[in-house]
């Protein structure tokens, strides 16, 4: 510290609300730190500072001395030293300048400088994936957490599981994403094999099947394709919907579930939506849909999210407040993805900060988790795959010049479909479509607008088109 600073008494204007005199020593940097960290606080309370980055940096900071107008500092990690540098350093150095009145430099370090501790963040990282390995379970029956909200759909694949083929056949189960359909055909599948371990048991999603559908047929191997399917003693299918307007893909379907299902083969089907609501599913597919159970679920009540916030915690070895719990569970509703990513964020926060988690870090969490399952945004290419996929052309077919009545109709759809859920101009919009003007596209528009004013058809195609891309997309 410079002598000159040693023994003055300085006056300080601290905001503007009062002065105050104070003999600066070696001892008192604490004390300074304090009216540092009253002058940040009112940043906070004029909405210029998240009290959620004051609480979990700056305040997290042990003063150390100050030497030549240099600050020095401690912290637990290098990771909070990058941060707090990256971030808060600007606003650190003119609340000393205000407290002081004169320019302080910022020196932070972690705790400790020993070649062990460098390899502590790398350590901690791997302790904290060891935690979140160790804290995943299996998808059986036990690990599912009944309420209200899916208890139907539970009894039914329990009842399922003890008899394939003779209780409900199918069993369609239907609902948002992220309430569970996946871990209740993950848990039949794995009570069956516990039960039966010879027996076959194919799963797959509606999209894959689609795809490996085309590949074989481009490939010749139709008959190989079928054999995998047709010879299941068990068909698990999730997000059905994606087959509906795919006339081959509904076609090949429907042969194989006949196939299956009068050999008595359980056939298991999963959906964001009823039968009745698939539009371009075809009639026959759907009446075979309804000869089962249909079963849904619906996202879960309070009481259940609870239970799955304390599972989760339970899991993780991390110790919830009852007022956490019921933040997380008040705020996040929809999905139970959602609950389970928050807590582990909490344990990544206690894991770095060495404190249980308090009601702030859980907004913190709940703003994070909110944000990162805002819906990817909707790409053209995946329009453009989609509509393809509907009317039995290719991308390419669809952006070339080629004037088949068939290609023809999927492109106008793929233009009104892009129009609909992008934000791109008619000329923008005629670039992805191969080169075609703004008075082209326009066209394209209209014409497929006004089918849909005309044709139910149409109208329902285009509306499964556009479910089907916002599902794959969020």
């Amino acid at each position: 510290m410079a002598d000159n600073c040693a023994n003055s008494a300085l006056t300080l204007d601290f905001c503007g609300a009062f002065r105050f005199e104070m003999r600066f020593y070696m001892k008192s940097f604490s004390e300074v730190f304090d009216k540092v960290l009253e002058y940040i606080r009112q940043k906070v309370a004029n909405g210029e500072l998240t009290s959620v980055a004051f609480d979990m940096w700056i305040n997290s900071m042990k003063p150390d001395r100050l030497e030549d107008n240099i600050a020095y500092f401690t912290v637990q990690s290098k990771f909070q030293q990058g941060i707090i540098m990256k971030n808060y350093e600007k606003i650190i150095k003119e609340a000393f300048l205000n407290v002081m009145g004169f320019d302080v430099e910022i020196s932070i370090s972690p705790a400790e400088l020993s070649d062990e501790n460098d390899n502590k963040p790398i350590k901690d990282r791997e302790e904290l994936e060891i935690t979140f390995s160790n804290a995943e379970y299996d998808y059986t029956f036990d690990t599912f957490i009944v309420g209200k909200s899916n208890e139907f759909a539970h009894a039914a694949c329990i009842a399922v599981s003890k008899n394939q083929g003779g209780a409900y056949n199918p069993l369609f189960i239907h609902g948002p994403s992220g309430l569970g359909k996946t871990h209740l055909l993950t848990a039949v599948s794995n009570a069956i094999k516990a039960r039966n371990p010879d027996t076959y048991i194919v799963y797959v999603t509606g999209e894959n099947f689609t795809n490996e559908l085309i590949n074989c047929i481009r490939e010749q191997t139709t008959h190989d394709f079928r054999k995998k399917y047709r010879s299941a003693d068990v068909l698990l299918m999730d997000d059905i919907q994606f087959i509906s307007g795919k006339e081959s893909t509904q076609e090949e379907f429907f042969h194989t579930f006949n196939e299956l299902h009068s050999q008595g083969k359980q056939i298991i089907l999963t959906s964001d939506r009823p039968p009745k609501d698939i539009k371009t599913l075809e009639e026959r597919i759907r009446t075979r849909f309804e000869w089962g159970l249909i079963a849904d679920i619906t996202p879960p009540d309070f009481e259940t999210r609870v239970a799955i916030i304390r599972r989760k915690a339970d899991l993780l070895n991390l110790t919830l407040t009852d007022d956490v719990v019921e933040c997380i569970a008040t705020r996040l509703k929809a999905d139970i993805r959602q609950l389970e990513g928050c807590v582990k964020k909490l344990k990544a926060s206690q894991h770095l900060m060495g404190t249980p988690p308090t009601i702030t870090q859980a907004m913190n969490a709940i703003r994070e988790i909110l944000s990162d399952d805002t819906a990817s945004p909707v790409t053209v290419e995946r329009i453009i795959g989609e509509v393809a996929g509907i009317y039995g052309v290719t991308s390419d077919d669809i952006r070339s010049m080629k004037r088949s009545s068939q290609i023809s109709t999927a492109r106008k759809v793929a233009a009104y479909v892009i129009k609909q859920l992008t934000q791109l101009s008619l000329q923008n919009i005629g670039a992805e479509l191969g080169g075609k003007n703004h008075s082209t596209v326009s066209f394209y528009i209209d014409s497929i607008a006004d089918d849909i004013s005309k044709e139910s058809r149409t109208k329902e195609t285009i509306e499964d088109i556009i479910k089907n891309i916002k599902g794959s997309s969020g």
